[in-house]
């Protein structure tokens, strides 16, 4: 006889989850997986980026509205003295050998009467310069020769019809429209899964009376339904939210009431019931996780209608107000100067262009993933 104790053993097989057979399949797609990547970068500059950039949102910079995007700092090498020769101007003197050395500019201010050395605040004013100091005083103060260091700022981006920093102002953007896309979507999502999820495993007459109320509120049209919430509760960000979020989770609600219709009718569905398990915990434990599937497909695709819903409200002047702003703002501005700054409708636009193509190759990934179809 074989001696038991020599016959190999071998290790329980072990399966894997419909989940995990999931993820694989969207790792192995890569317009997913570099959307992913994408999505994931984005998020992190409006995250990140404005404490990066050196500019403040609301910091507005007189000397440089409608400033070119340039990698090169300002102010640039011709920019400098005739600006300081514009300062001398305003503090009623000529200016007289400005040279530019060492970061600063040198230059003498020369008047008919003594010179008030308290106008050389001026120069502390101009975004261009800081702190002016004298360095001589001639001819009983009618000549001071003075000089003030330069300020060098970076906009990479340009700046807007305001003179504020569009790359902050487009990262902060971001942040709004990314925050309005994800809580509304989750809000609708909320919403529409335990609506008709309810609908779809109660039937009959409560099943139609629910269902009338949607086609009710699909009557409604959606811009109407944001004036009135904005003439009733004024604009502000949260409004966003409710008016997005109230509306979009009817097609989430009809759609989860489908999956119920079939799911409640499955054998799994029959034996809980017959073992007396009660309507509310079918609901939870067996009828809402089987209906995850398309409710996450759906969700990424949601999130771009919400932001383009949002900045389609931006651009009418019922989103986020100023200084806050979003990418449907800044496009609007950038749509009106576009033949003068065609860069202020250029870089929002990318951003705003790149976060929907990665929502949506991602939400074609996860239905190839999620579809039982194609396994």
């Amino acid at each position: 006889m074989t001696d038991a104790a020599a016959l190999p053993v071998t290790a329980p097989v072990v399966g894997r989850s419909l989940w995990a057979d999931a993820r694989t399949r969207l790792l192995r797609n890569r317009a997913a997986v570099v959307s992913m990547v994408v999505l994931g970068l984005i998020a992190l500059a409006c995250l990140v980026g404005p404490a990066l950039t050196g500019h403040a949102y609301d910091r507005v910079y007189p000397d440089y509205v409608r400033a070119p995007a340039s990698l090169t700092a300002y102010p640039f090498p011709e920019q400098v003295i005739p600006a300081a020769e514009r300062i001398a101007a305003r503090a009623r003197a000529k200016a007289e050998g400005a040279t530019v050395a060492n970061g600063a500019v040198r230059l003498a201010l020369v008047a008919a009467r003594p010179i008030d050395e308290r106008l050389l605040a001026y120069f502390d004013r101009s975004d261009l310069f800081g702190p002016a100091k004298v360095l001589e005083r001639q001819e009983e103060g009618r000549r001071l020769v003075v000089e003030a260091p330069i300020e060098y700022r970076t906009f990479l981006f340009g700046t807007d019809s305001n003179g504020r920093d569009l790359l902050t102002r487009t990262l902060i953007a971001g942040r709004v429209s990314l925050a309005i896309g994800l809580l509304a979507t989750v809000v609708a999502i909320l919403i529409g899964v335990v609506y008709g999820a309810v609908s779809g495993y109660a039937g009959g007459r409560v099943d139609l009376l629910m269902m009338r109320f949607v086609d009710i509120l699909y009557a409604l049209p959606f811009i109407f339904f944001v004036i009135m919430l904005v003439v009733f509760f004024g604009r502000n960000f949260v409004l966003m939210f409710i008016a997005v979020g109230a509306v979009e989770w009817l097609d989430m609600a009809r759609i989860v009431r489908g999956q119920t219709l079939s799911i409640k009718r499955q054998e799994y569905v029959q034996a809980a019931q017959a073992l007396g398990a009660t309507p509310s915990g079918i609901l939870r434990r067996h009828v809402i996780p089987n209906t995850l599937g398309p409710v996450i497909v759906y969700m990424t695709l949601l999130v771009p209608k919400v932001i383009l819903l949002e900045s389609f409200l931006s651009f009418l002047g019922l989103g986020v107000q100023e200084p806050l702003t979003s990418w449907g703002v800044l496009i609007a501005e950038g749509a009106k100067n576009i033949q003068g700054a065609a860069y202020m409708l250029v870089f929002p636009s990318l951003f705003l262009i790149a976060t929907l193509f990665a929502l949506n190759f991602i939400g074609d990934g996860l239905r190839d993933a999620l579809d039982p179809k194609d396994r």
